[in-house]
């Protein structure tokens, strides 16, 4: 083949890529979450800003901090209230949702935090909570949408704190809700510390259906600084397989984006990615890398190495039901 026709047909391949649909499958273990609102980085930018580009497939919104008295805390990304209210009222984040997931990726609200006032006194009042929540964030109706009629894809319960009662009742009611609108996926996440079982979540997640855990390998004696002698990704692993309620539910390694993102655990792109490569290998339930925070992860370039390491080493889909080809 002459090197003209050869360059004619790398250059039309190379479009090809580049108008391929790319969307979050919850099936792949090269998935890549990160929550965004904290501006821990302090340079924080639109979340529109971040899902232009395909770093990452999750974007987990952090936090509502205040339940079921709701407090959201969306830090520079949001700061304007519905009058007469103390909710926060967030158009400019509404439209990126919609363009984040126009992009493919998934948007979740995270519930509870490392600091804050939440935490349910019954499993009455939990189940009632996710009505609410079905009305204020998802398909329902409410007089105060935070988000107007963005609908987001899911939750995620970060429950550092405020007891354990009622969050089994709250997913099942819930999940009730999300059979409701089968036109679409919804998701339930969790981001329990690295220590087994979770002191806050660990009877939940054996008695609640979820799709994510977003174990946090760092700040704590597991961490992945601790790679591999205290790295206990193998007692989630077997949490997945033998306790949860869905077998199929995929473990994330939750790593921080920079070395000031957190107390301990940081490790550099190189050798989170041989630690990826390596659990890749020997735990199915891996479902891929989770960040805090975006702005953290994006600021020291650790971002881009997360993604080119699952890019080349995570599993692939070659055509979704609309005949468009999807990575991850």
């Amino acid at each position: 083949m002459q090197p003209g026709i050869l360059l004619k047909y790398v250059l039309q391949a190379q479009l090809v890529v580049q108008a391929v649909s790319v969307a979050f499958n919850i099936n792949c273990n090269s998935n890549h979450a990160s929550y965004y609102g904290q501006n821990s980085a302090r340079n924080q930018v639109t979340l529109g800003s971040y899902c232009a580009d395909a770093t990452e497939d999750v974007i987990v919104l952090a936090f509502m901090n205040g339940f079921p008295n709701i407090l959201l805390n969306f830090a520079n990304a949001c700061e304007t209230a519905f009058e007469g209210s103390s909710l926060l009222h967030c158009p400019n984040i509404a439209a990126d949702i919609k363009f984040c997931q126009s992009q493919g990726k998934a948007v979740i609200l995270s519930m509870g935090g490392a600091s804050g006032a939440y935490g349910f006194s019954s499993d009455s009042q939990a189940s009632q909570f996710a009505d609410t929540m079905w009305n204020m964030f998802f398909k329902g109706t409410a007089a105060q949408r935070p988000f107007d009629d963005a609908v987001i894809d899911g939750i995620d319960l970060d429950i550092e704190g405020g007891g354990n009662s009622g969050y089994t009742a709250f997913i099942s009611r819930l999940r009730t809700h999300y059979a409701s609108d089968p036109s679409r996926q919804y998701y339930i996440a969790a981001a329990p510390q690295c220590p087994f079982p979770d002191a806050y979540l660990g009877s939940t997640l054996n008695n609640a259906w979820f799709d994510m855990v977003y174990v946090q390998f760092y700040n704590n004696y597991c961490g992945l600084n601790a790679y591999p002698t205290w790295f206990n990704f193998a007692d989630w692993d077997n949490w997945a397989k033998t306790q949860s309620l869905n077998k199929n539910v995929k473990v994330f390694i939750g790593a921080l984006g920079s070395p000031t993102a957190g107390s301990t655990g940081y490790v550099d792109g190189l050798v989170l990615s041989k630690i990826y490569t390596e659990v890749r290998s020997k735990y199915t339930s891996l479902g891929g890398i989770m960040t805090w925070d975006v702005s953290q992860g994006r600021t020291s370039g650790i971002a881009k190495t997360i993604r080119s390491a699952l890019d080349l080493g995570g599993s692939y889909l070659t055509q979704d039901r609309d005949n468009s080809v999807v990575k991850r």
